[in-house]
Parts: structure tokens; C-alpha cells; sequence
């Protein structure tokens, strides 16, 4: 028989929650804070040359501080680039099972993967340079997702083409990346006046559709 004693009860309230949630949304933007300022280091200088006293002092942080929420510089490293390998693979997916046609798909996964190039040019820089400082575990988990990745893109373009080789779409998805992530180069200031990211994304997208609709070349 249940207990009638009113001491018995919980008084418990969503108050009493809120140390330990505000405490969790700290700790969480202290790892979002010094993910950004890895990414930017690394972009700027090179995985090798970066300290981990430098991303804590970008963050606010001192070094030794970063150790509550990374295992050490690797860590942040391995953290950006799986994490977008996993992202862009989750988003390619996303794009082809909600698309209206291949066409409609092909449309759809240039936007998806303009929006990548020139909304993270950051993490362009990096996986194009220091790929090879991830640990071999996290090497091979960012190149299966790179490969998956791929293979969305070769499967959409041979539904377009049906007479299409399976290595030829996969030389045309591959020259559509070389293509798009240029973006984060071509807009780097240079002293002369470039296109703004608007011109440049419709350039791009009109420049990469068309190549991949040209498949009987």
C-alpha cells in the first residue's frame, strides 16, 4: 500500500532541474566555442602548426581547460571532419529520397552541396589538407562516408543517363566536387574584385548542371 505521508511525495520541481540543464547548455557551448576556433586555426595555418594553447586562447579558454571536453588536439580534428563526412552523407540521402524525379534530385544535391561549400569553406581547407593527420580508425570512417557519398551522386546521374558507365558517372561526380569546392579558393581576396557569394553560387550551379547534363560527350 502506498505511503500517505506527504513527506513521502516528491516536491521535486522543474526549478530544481535547471542548475544541472543551464550547466549541460554551458558545457555545450564550450565545445561548440572551441570547434570554431580549431576550425579556423586549422584553416588558416595547418592542423601541424596549431597549438593547443592557440584554441584556447581563441575560445577564452586556457589550454589546459580544453582537456574537460576534448581527449587533445586530435580529438577536435577527428570531431570536424567526421562530423561533416557524416553530415554531408546524412544531407545527400535526405536530398535523394525526397526528390521528384532525378532531374529534381540532381538539382537538389548541387544546391545541397553549394550550401556546404560556401557556407563551411573552413572545413573545405582542412579535409583537403590535414585528412591525413586523422587517426587510421577515423581516416577510414571519413573515407567510407566520402565513398557513400559518391555513390549518391553516381546513382541519381545514371538514373538521369540510364546509358551512362558506372565509372564514367563517377568521374563526372567527382569533377562536379573539384568544380564546387573551388568556391572557398576562388573567393579568397585576391586584391582584385571578385563575384559576391550570390553571383558566385549561381555561376557554379549553372556551370556544374550543365556539365553533368552533358553526359553523351
Amino acid at each position: 500500500m502506498a505511503s500517505s505521508n506527504p513527506k513521502s511525495i516528491s516536491t521535486r520541481s522543474a526549478d530544481d532541474d535547471e542548475p544541472a540543464s543551464r550547466r549541460s547548455r554551458l558545457k555545450s557551448d564550450r565545445r561548440s566555442q572551441l570547434l570554431a576556433a580549431a576550425e579556423r586555426l586549422f584553416a588558416q595555418g595547418g592542423y601541424p602548426a596549431v597549438r593547443l594553447e592557440d584554441i584556447g586562447a581563441a575560445a577564452g579558454v586556457s589550454g589546459p581547460a580544453i582537456y574537460r571536453h576534448f581527449a587533445g588536439k586530435e580529438a577536435l580534428l577527428v570531431e570536424l571532419l567526421v562530423g561533416i563526412s557524416t553530415r554531408l552523407l546524412a544531407g545527400a540521402r535526405a536530398v535523394e529520397a525526397g526528390g521528384d524525379g532525378p532531374q529534381a534530385v540532381l538539382d537538389g544535391l548541387v544546391d545541397f552541396h553549394l550550401d556546404f561549400a560556401l557556407g563551411e569553406p573552413d572545413l573545405i581547407r582542412i579535409q583537403d589538407r590535414d585528412l591525413t593527420h586523422l587517426p587510421a580508425a577515423a581516416q577510414r570512417q571519413v573515407r567510407s562516408a566520402q565513398r557513400q557519398y559518391v555513390e549518391v551522386w553516381v546513382s541519381v546521374l545514371r538514373a538521369l543517363h540510364t546509358d551512362l558507365a558506372e565509372a564514367d558517372a563517377r568521374l563526372m561526380a567527382h569533377a562536379a566536387f573539384g568544380l564546387l569546392n573551388s568556391t572557398p579558393h576562388s573567393m579568397k581576396p585576391t586584391g582584385t574584385k571578385s563575384a559576391g557569394p550570390e553571383r558566385s553560387r549561381a555561376v557554379l550551379r549553372a556551370m556544374t548542371i550543365s556539365a553533368l547534363g552533358a553526359a553523351g560527350i
